[in-house]
């Protein structure tokens, strides 16, 4: 998509009032916010990679409640 956005000087103005005319028409095109949003998108996980972080959970899991069976898990990592 390409969007172009002009700004013609009017007589007497200044240049930081051009560049924040400029600046105010760039955002209400909202492309800006459309880019910054999709440069930090991550891809959702596989299945299968979902499927292996459950399962990678449920074993912590059990080694924590065997460890605190056992009394060798810290008073801090309890909660009881």
């Amino acid at each position: 998509m390409i969007v172009n956005a002009e700004i013609q000087k009017n007589p007497g103005e200044s240049n930081p009032s051009v560049v924040r005319r400029f600046t105010k028409k760039v955002q209400g095109f909202g492309l800006l916010n459309r880019v910054r949003s999709a440069r930090y998108k991550t891809r959702n996980p596989s299945k299968y990679t979902r499927k292996k972080m459950a399962l990678k959970l449920l074993e912590r899991r059990e080694e924590i409640k065997k460890l605190i069976k056992l009394g060798k898990l810290p008073d801090k990592m309890r909660k009881d």
